[in-house]
């Protein structure tokens, strides 16, 4: 549907500092015959989606829906043509795209990403997707860099938009829409079933791989485990170890800076929230391995895992995204049919029990962008421009919509070896 309407009056915006932001400040080069395929492709799909897409001309696309504003339209055409779907989140850190409901307009988005592009073009994503690079691969040393990319941003930054146990993975809350004051319950309520899932208990040798900012270690120490948590951020370590020497469990946690693939030990679980998705594709056989390697017999491995439908894994996984440039180097998002393969063909260890909540993956993300949203001016004390928080909010409304429109989910996953299934 296409109709005309008044033209909208230009906006004054920040201007983006292009010694921090190069390619948010400056438009790519675009040939002119790609910049027009990429407009042709976007316009035809905004006819047929469930949005509202304004140009400055007037002109209106779309079948209805929450609104997206096109404030220059020819540089988002170029953006698009030029890098795609990083194109299009540049686009939006250079305010030349607008939308008051940026969750709505995304779900849109996520929920259409198989159909959106006609079949024809989307066979020829490898003729034109920009591949990782090479730097970004999670090799030891690769990895290292990539977690500090995201996780040594600041831990004070974290603490302005994470509740008190510091916990950033999705909660699990009594009931939907959730409250603010109900995430330090939901996720403790997570890390519960977590440590259930592995039988954590009195005595257990328990191995976490990914610390985060150190509560369920704490909390599997509360249940008399003895706890080795690693993780490879340190400003993670650090702030993980002082909370830890707070409480007084100096004795049942040991925090190391370290790589999962260069742990050691016998364990009767390992648990691990998040991680498998900074691993990358082509390091999932070693991260079995590993974990079937550490395990003891008869042991528990308790997995939560983002995760995204199979065939969409298929076509993405060569695909170098915004996310993987601006926020998660180097990650990549499993399917749970990829866990249970991956898993089968390189070790004994088996899927035996898994339970999914991307409706409360949601709810949390919501809470975050809200909290973000209230701290605005503290995270500007804190150094971070407003590019950044502008990207940032994108990356948590962007996030938030692949759960809402369930193009995403999270799941909790139990694998168990052979032994322990016979």
């Amino acid at each position: 549907m296409t109709t005309s309407v008044s033209r909208q009056p230009a906006v004054s915006t920040p201007a983006v500092d292009p010694g921090t932001w190069p390619d948010v400040a400056s438009v790519p080069r675009c040939s002119a015959l790609r910049a027009a395929v990429a407009e042709r492709v976007v316009r035809h799909a905004l006819i047929r989606l469930p949005l509202t897409a304004r140009l400055p001309s007037g002109e209106i696309l779309g079948a209805g829906g929450p609104l997206l504003e096109l404030r220059d339209p020819g540089a988002f055409y170029r953006r698009i043509g030029a890098d795609g779907l990083i194109g299009f989140g540049e686009s939006y850190m250079a305010r030349e795209w607008e939308a008051e409901d940026l969750v709505g307009v995304l779900a849109v988005l996520a929920g259409h990403a198989a159909t959106m592009i006609p079949a024809p073009l989307q066979r020829l994503r490898g003729a034109w997707a920009r591949r990782q690079p090479a730097e970004r691969r999670n090799t030891p040393d690769g990895s290292r860099r990539n977690i500090a990319h995201h996780y040594d941003l600041s831990n004070d930054l974290f603490g302005l938009f994470l509740d008190d146990t510091l916990s950033y993975s999705s909660a699990i809350f009594p009931e939907l829409p959730a409250r603010q004051g109900d995430i330090v319950a939901g996720q403790h309520r997570k890390i519960d079933r977590m440590l259930d899932l592995a039988g954590v208990g009195p005595g257990t040798r328990l191995l976490e791989i990914g610390t985060g900012w150190g509560e369920l270690a704490l909390r599997a120490a509360g249940r008399g485990a003895h706890v080795v948590t690693v993780t490879l951020s340190a400003e993670q370590r650090d702030l993980a170890g002082q909370r830890i020497r707070e409480a007084g469990r100096e004795d049942a946690v040991t925090v190391r800076l370290c790589d999962y693939r260069q742990v050691e030990g016998s364990y009767d679980a390992i648990v691990s929230v998040e991680m498998i998705e900074a691993v990358g594709a082509d390091h999932w056989p070693q991260y079995f391995t590993t974990l079937e390697r550490l395990l003891a017999p008869g042991g528990r491995v308790a997995l939560q895992a983002i995760t995204m439908p199979h065939d969409r894994m298929l076509a993405t996984r060569h695909t170098y995204t915004w996310i993987q440039k601006y926020i998660f180097p180097g990650g990549f998002l499993p399917s749970v049919t990829a866990i249970e393969q991956c898993a089968a063909r390189h070790t004994g260890l088996r899927v035996t029990e898994r339970a999914g909540f991307g409706g409360h993956y949601a709810e949390t993300l919501r809470l975050w962008r809200a909290r973000c949203t209230e701290r605005g001016a503290e995270i500007g004390r804190l150094g971070f421009d407003t590019t950044f928080r502008r990207m940032w909010d994108f990356y948590l409304a962007y996030s938030e919509a692949g759960f809402r429109a369930r193009y995403l989910d999270v799941q909790q996953i139990l694998l168990t070896g052979n032994e322990a299934t016979a």
